[in-house]
């Protein structure tokens, strides 16, 4: 199964990459490195994650650490719609992105 990123999803991983290599830029690198693989890895049963549906039709959410990967399953594809910090303020990111 294919596993797509929205734009803003990838803005996401830019700006956790940024704030980590602040402090430490090779392991910036390394942790988006994981972000992407379970990314991959969702993909593989996408409907075992838990449902979010505080935050929309068909989001799903999944851990890594401090991070939730939130994304909606279709039938050919994983859309990885945010990546966030855990301790963000989801139902209003989500509330504001629409």
């Amino acid at each position: 199964m294919q596993v797509v990123f929205t734009v803003q999803a990838e803005h996401d991983l830019e700006e956790i990459g940024d704030y980590i290599a602040a402090d430490n830029p090779s392991r910036a690198v390394s942790f988006v490195q994981e972000l992407r693989a379970h990314c991959a890895k969702i993909a593989a049963a996408p409907l075992a994650y838990a449902a979010r549906p505080e935050l929309g039709d068909d989001i799903r959410g999944c851990t890594h650490g401090r991070y939730l990967i939130l994304f909606q399953p279709a039938r050919d594809a994983v859309l990885i719609v945010r990546i966030l910090h855990g301790s963000r303020d989801l139902p209003l990111i989500f509330q504001s992105d629409t």
